[in-house]
């Protein structure tokens, strides 16, 4: 056996230093030459933290005459460390953040170009896809709000910016930037959507690949394969999936917003196109510092609602139906609740056609040279279903931004790119809708209500398989509940084929006080892999990915440990669901057990008289930071109120629950009486 280079080490090798070293120890040095641009009444008037900031950035080296130049902060969620020829020295946590710094170098170098002076901070962020299956996903929402919380603290810490620029990609760190940009108020700022990795030549996407343990067990793939298209899935070193699940919904949602450039969410990462987005948003934001664009005249109760109605026509992940009201909510929005979803839903025809929703597939940088957002905003703008007069970071208001983009240069040659590398009609990527009605492209988003679902569950209904839905685009499932109150209970069922057709998957305990609300997509993708799962549903207080596939009905309310009917259910028990694809309606109801038939009513009264499971607990691993957001967003308005730190909500709970008694502290008070 081939020793660990580790057994090689010996202690003089890690306490023993080259005795060169000693002798280059210095404890003074010159300091930068020059002086200060300071005048007498900076002296006089200015915070002593503002002149030392002026010290400390000489001390990194900028040039003292410059020094007087409009601050702007770059934040971003870079991971790793690149060496110059881009080999790693240290690896990220995901691709996703990969090469982010590539973009935070070139928004610094077009605003020291323009006579500016750049700061650069960055929070890192978590891959769901690295935590999948892992405890590690249960640190993966609460993170969100966390890193929100870090960034606007690193933003407030620079008292001296003009504005800031956020640079992120991937399914946590995106939404705290956004989060993080919209508290920003009366200063501008604007995002830099990170990018998405190409499609390997040949092999499977970064959705599919994470299959490959489910299709092994079950004998669908050798080993050999396994490892083939395990190593070459993420075909380029950075960027977001190639799917539409929660990374690349975000930066469409980012863009609908009016927080980014046009066509900038999607773009291929580490591309020069894909650079050039940083350089154009370093000159955008001087232009609104000039023009007087605060991040308050951006985002408004308008741009929120755009952004749901883009949500609707990509098809996006369920996931942003946490993270838009979060956003909301950063900017002092009213938050959109789940009936806000629905209507849209129900108003909003779905135009795109990508992974994993179909019917063709398309990956996100095919979205993107189909025209991606502008183009899709085309459609919806000629249909009447946006607000155009939204102003955007650009300078101009929407209506100017898609006048540009449909007579640009840009629209022209990028769609006939993709005719050129794939033989792919962008028509067919991005449709009309009267073509996305021939094709039968259906909304997305459901949100079905019932017994066992009373405030609420959330389903993309066009990720049922098309198989089982019957003529009048209507799925019925009538199943006898298996119940497990961990997510590794549930796929160790379904690897081990215990889980059989026309069962009910019941996944509890996994919402926010269970398990921070994983999301369950190795459950999920195992299902859309097998074929014999097809007619397998799951119920779940968890939320689910982008790439889910199935009946996978998720965000069920309340959760089981905070007394929702989900958490009654036993073995066996018989569950029906329904949804209509077309009328967005849908029902999640207990109508029996393992020896009788009952109405949905007699289902709601037997739940009600069942005390709640004895298995019933939060995962024994959970986080105590975690236990803590789960009371804090349970008090802030809960998974329909984007699981946020609301600080009135919290700070009135916890007076109303800590009143002061009504004595004096003065233990003389009595005598004196």
């Amino acid at each position: 056996m081939k020793s660990s280079p580790a057994s090689t080490i010996t202690a003089s090798r890690v306490l023993d230093s080259s005795a060169s070293l000693f002798a280059e120890v210095k404890t003074h040095a010159p300091g930068p030459q020059g002086a200060l641009p300071i005048t007498p009444e900076m002296l006089l008037t200015q915070p002593s933290g503002n002149l030392f900031g002026l010290s400390q950035d000489a001390g990194m080296g900028w040039e003292p005459s410059r020094l007087l130049d409009p601050e702007f902060l770059i934040l971003s969620t870079h991971g790793g460390l690149r060496a110059h020829d881009g080999r790693p020295i240290a690896l990220g946590l995901h691709t996703g953040h990969w090469e982010v710094g590539l973009l935070v170098a070139e928004a610094a170098r077009e605003f020291r170009n323009l006579h500016a002076i750049p700061f650069a901070g960055a929070c890192t962020d978590p891959c769901d896809g690295r935590t999948q299956g892992t405890t590690g996903m249960m640190d993966s929402l609460p993170y969100r709000n966390d890193a929100a919380v870090v960034l606007g603290r690193l933003i407030r810490s620079l008292p001296t910016r003009k504005g800031v620029l956020g640079i992120a990609t991937c399914d946590k760190g995106l939404p705290a930037m956004m989060m993080a940009l919209a508290s920003c108020g009366s200063y501008p700022s604007i995002l830099v959507p990170g990018g998405v990795t190409l499609l390997a030549d040949e092999g499977e996407d970064a959705g599919k690949v994470q299959t490959i343990g489910a299709r092994y067990a079950k004998q669908q793939i050798t080993l050999e394969y396994a490892a083939e298209v395990g190593c070459r899935a993420c075909a380029t070193p950075g960027g977001g999936c190639q799917f539409l699940g929660t990374a690349a919904t975000s930066q469409v949602v980012g863009e609908a917003l009016g927080l980014a450039l046009p066509h900038t969410a999607l773009a291929p990462s580490g591309q020069p196109i894909w650079l050039d987005a940083a350089v154009r948003s370093a000159r955008a934001m001087l232009r609104m510092t000039h023009l007087g664009i605060a991040t308050t005249d951006v985002l408004t109760d308008a741009a929120i609602r755009n952004a749901m109605v883009l949500h609707a026509a990509f098809g996006g992940s369920t996931n942003l139906l946490l993270h838009v009201p979060a956003i909301a909510h950063a900017a002092r929005l009213t938050r959109p609740g789940i009936d806000d979803w629905a209507h849209v839903n129900r108003q909003i025809p779905r135009l795109v056609d990508a992974l994993p929703n179909g019917p063709q597939n398309f990956a996100t940088v095919q979205v993107f040279l189909a025209g991606g957002v502008p183009e899709v905003m085309l459609h919806l703008r000629r249909a009447g279903l946006l607000d155009t007069s939204v102003r955007t970071v650009s300078g101009e208001t929407l209506d100017e931004n898609l006048d540009w983009w449909e007579q640009s240069d840009r629209r022209t040659a990028l769609r006939n790119k993709l005719r050129e590398l794939d033989g792919v009609d962008p028509d067919q990527v991005i449709l009309s809708p009267d073509e996305a009605r021939k094709r039968g492209l259906t909304a997305t988003v459901c949100f079905p209500v019932g017994n066992l679902a009373p405030e609420g569950s959330v389903i993309k209904s066009t990720s049922i398989d098309p198989t089982i839905i019957d003529e009048d685009n209507r799925y019925h499932h009538v199943g006898p509940a298996r119940v497990f109150v961990t997510e590794e209970a549930a796929i160790a069922a379904i690897k081990q084929g215990t889980i059989g057709k026309g069962d009910v998957i019941v996944l509890i305990c996994s919402g926010p006080a269970g398990a921070g609300m994983q999301e369950i997509y190795q459950i999920t993708s195992a299902l859309k892999n097998l074929p014999d799962c097809k007619h397998v549903a799951v119920l779940t207080d968890a939320r689910f990915s982008g790439v889910s596939t199935g009946a996978c009905i998720g965000h069920i309310s309340p959760e089981a440990l905070a007394g929702g009917p989900i958490g009654r259910v036993q073995e066996n028990d018989v569950i029906e669901i329904t949804v209509d694809r077309d009328a967005l309606h849908g029902t999640v109801h207990l109508i029996g057990t393992r020896d009788e038939r009952f109405s949905a009513e007699e289902g709601e009264r037997r739940l009600a008289a069942r005390a709640p499971r004895e298995d019933l607990a939060p995962h024994p691993e959970l986080p105590a930071e975690t236990r803590l957001w789960a009371a804090l967003v349970q008090a802030s308005g809960g998974i329909w109120g984007g699981c946020v730190y609301d600080s009135d909500a919290i700070i009135q709970r916890l007076h109303l629950d800590h009143q002061p008694q009504k004595h004096s502290l003065n233990p003389l008070h009595k005598e004196a009486r």
